[in-house]
């Protein structure tokens, strides 16, 4: 890979990971409610998921919805309902004090990794990335552009829950911080409407 090829897809990366998404809103909404350690496998749990899912997307697997049209709808109505259960449990976060309940915790790592696969914009993002920087799906090119993503995204997905580490003691006040937590519940939901008009 050139150097102008590298710096590109590392620009790339940074654009995609670094702006809104589900990923970033529910970081930004775990921080806020569950502080940054207790957030930390949620945020590995989205940087490696993702590196895995462009590497085996890049390996050929995205060919799954040509190979069987019917995964394209199954994904949709999978990522539907998946992300419409995360905006509930978002809106209906516990208080701060009870943030270390058995019932109020954040993402684990798994739930983090497998919500990439349902993820709309993580398929985007990694599709794109394969069709701009490994077109040839090369196994070299593949793992390149994973390991590009791998080493830009965990930063730029943590500094999202950083933010939310720093709305704690604004949205201190039990009222604002159900208001925060229901204002980024309809944010999840709203991201959801690429999938259900594409």
């Amino acid at each position: 890979m050139t150097p102008d090829l590298f710096l590109a897809l590392a620009a790339f990366a940074f654009v995609s990971s670094i702006t809104p998404g589900p990923n970033n809103l529910m970081l930004l909404a775990s921080g806020v409610n569950f502080g940054f350690r207790r957030t930390i496998p949620h945020m590995l749990g989205i940087g490696i998921g993702f590196t895995a899912m462009v590497a085996l997307v890049g390996l050929g697997l995205a060919g799954i919805f040509t190979a069987w049209p019917p995964a394209r709808p199954a994904l949709k109505i999978a990522a539907t309902a998946y992300m419409l259960w995360l905006a509930w449990k978002i809106a209906h976060a516990a208080p701060p004090e009870a943030a270390h309940s058995a019932s109020a915790r954040p993402l684990t790592f798994v739930q983090a990794a497998a919500f990439q696969w349902v993820n709309p914009k993580a398929w985007t993002m990694a599709l794109g990335a394969v069709a701009l920087y490994a077109p040839g799906q090369e196994l070299g090119a593949v793992l390149w552009v994973a390991g590009v993503f791998g080493l830009v995204n965990l930063p730029c997905v943590s500094s999202w829950t950083v933010l939310g580490l720093a709305l704690r003691r604004v949205l201190a006040d039990p009222p604002r911080r159900r208001l925060f937590n229901r204002g980024m519940a309809l944010l999840l939901v709203a991201s959801l409407y690429p999938v259900l008009t594409g």
